[in-house]
């Protein structure tokens, strides 16, 4: 027994890897191996033989399962310690810069016109972007003849045959969030409304979704002085600069009366814009008083309350502030575009406290 039990110590001490290990284990204490072979025999002995031979069996195959865990431990240590030889990392050398996620233009301009308008006591009023051709369009004054209510101007979803539901269409601006906004608050209200908007424009200077933000005060007293303040003291935050002079040109739209188009006095030095001077001007939004019939479809007594909207393009004001050229980019560029134009962090105030970077 001190031969096979010196045997297998020596042999396992010399085994190279697990493969030759598990030959060894196999060899002498699987089903058919030696050691296990001679315990079978202690049933032949006598049970004098037997007090002298079982326990000197039990201890070396307990003493060769020791052996083949303790090289098998070993033989572990040293892979995993040439591993580390062939894997050497330098620990204490400084971590791989990796540029910080950037915010896009559009995302950062909503920010910034909100956060403006809460300044001035506007809250932000939110709505559906499929809408039904009552909120779109009637309920905006806005006739069955008119243009906007055709095809080729308007999304409008599909109806399987027989479906007589009245028309859904994917909302042409954010003015249907207005009427929702008055039914369910009633007046007095000073709410703004951002948001996707969708038209059939395709063309160099026309996406077909787009962003808006249009503003709604109603009040006892409201008047178009109100909101040419409001307009340009926005102007002044969002635009940062000093001074500003805004026009005001007679115009229509269906859901205000008297209605205005306003414009900014600018200059283009060198190629270069600059607003709240020279001797140029540049149309920026659309504005006017709330028709008495949106008022009464949103079941305000147009006789008892009255007040302004607006409504500017969100793309078009960050192009006009950040210098953008092409409507294009907001859609197909990279994140050096981003940089390029210094949107690698959301630095201006925002509705969620303070600066963010």
């Amino acid at each position: 027994m001190d031969d096979l039990r010196q045997k297998y110590l020596d042999a396992i001490a010399g085994a190279a890897d697990e493969a030759s290990l598990e030959d060894l284990r196999v060899q002498a204490v699987g089903k058919k191996g030696e050691i296990s072979l001679k315990m079978r025999e202690l049933g032949r002995m006598t049970p004098e033989e037997r007090q002298v031979a079982g326990p000197a069996l039990n201890a070396l195959k307990d003493e060769i399962n020791s052996a083949l865990a303790a090289r098998k431990a070993a033989l572990g240590d040293a892979a995993l310690e040439e591993r580390l030889r062939s894997e050497w990392l330098d620990v204490t050398l400084p971590g791989r810069p990796r540029r910080a996620g950037t915010i896009h233009p559009v995302s950062q301009v909503m920010e910034e016109v909100t956060a403006i308008f809460a300044d001035m006591g506007f809250a932000v009023a939110e709505g559906p972007q499929i809408e039904s051709d009552w909120y779109n369009f009637d309920a905006l004054n806005i006739p069955p003849e008119h243009p906007a209510r055709q095809e080729h101007d308007t999304f409008f979803m599909h109806r399987d045959p027989g479906d007589n539901r009245p028309p859904h269409v994917l909302r042409t601006h954010t003015s249907p969030v207005q009427i929702r906004a008055l039914q369910k608050q009633g007046a007095p209200i000073r709410v703004i409304a951002p948001g996707r908007v969708y038209r059939m424009d395709m063309d160099q200077t026309h996406t077909p979704m787009f962003h808006q933000v249009e503003g709604l005060a109603i009040g006892r007293d409201i008047s178009m002085a109100n909101l040419k303040w409001v307009l340009e003291e926005f102007c002044r935050a969002y635009f940062e600069v000093d001074e500003v002079e805004l026009r005001f040109r007679a115009s229509h739209f269906p859901f205000t009366e008297p209605s205005a188009e306003v414009d900014i006095r600018c200059s283009w030095e060198g190629g270069s814009l600059k607003l709240g001077e020279g001797d140029d001007w540049m149309e920026i939004l659309g504005s006017g008083m709330v028709h008495p019939k949106v008022l009464a479809a949103a079941g305000v007594d147009p006789d008892q309350w009255q007040g302004f909207a607006f409504g500017l393009g969100i793309d078009r004001i960050a192009m006009l502030k950040y210098g953008i050229p092409d409507l294009r980019a907001f859609f197909d560029s990279d994140l050096r575009w981003l940089r390029h134009y210094g949107f690698s962090a959301l630095d201006v105030p925002t509705l969620h406290g303070g600066l963010s970077r």
